[in-house]
């Protein structure tokens, strides 16, 4: 089955060949996917190089955290987009965007401020976990609603941390 993957707005073909290969464009890749102990934490072995990733599904699309940054990711199969895009494409940013926790970890500092313009790819808060930090960007140029945390503060995994209009 082919997949039609959106990576912050670059978008991929992902054709799933069996449960080990995967082709991307006219690569053709080894992948190993595995969960660990029921967690949100993956182990991920592609073309024989080991890396560890956080995934969980937002509102919209997936937040994957991979190797210190966050990827928003869209997932879509052919079908699927061939319709969207027949129907007029798909519908506008607006609206307000929480940004939830995607592990539980520590607060090491919030780099916004309420009311303040934001920029897409910015980062506005930068989360500790697992000993590693990690930034955690805007998806969407916006307005800097309420921030619900602060620096120093533990937070669960999906906690909401601050809204973006």
């Amino acid at each position: 089955m082919k997949y039609i993957t959106t990576v912050d707005d670059k978008e991929y073909e992902i054709e799933v060949v069996d449960e080990r290969h995967i082709r991307i464009g006219n690569r053709l890749l080894e992948v190993d996917f595995e969960a660990i102990s029921g967690q949100p934490v993956f182990s991920l072995i592609l073309d024989g190089k080991s890396h560890e990733s956080y995934v969980y599904q937002g509102d919209e699309d997936w937040q994957v955290l991979l190797r210190g940054r966050q990827f928003q990711v869209k997932i879509e199969d052919e079908r699927e987009k061939r319709l969207k895009t027949a129907a007029g494409g798909v519908g506008g940013e607006g609206g307000e965007f929480h940004l939830k926790a995607p592990m539980p970890g520590l607060v090491v500092s919030v780099l916004v401020e309420e009311g303040q313009e934001i920029k897409k790819g910015q980062v506005m808060l930068i989360l500790e976990s697992m000993k590693m930090q990690n930034e955690l960007k805007s998806p969407r140029d916006g307005t800097m609603g309420r921030i619900r945390v602060k620096a120093g503060e533990s937070v669960e995994q999906k906690q909401a941390l601050l809204s973006l209009h």
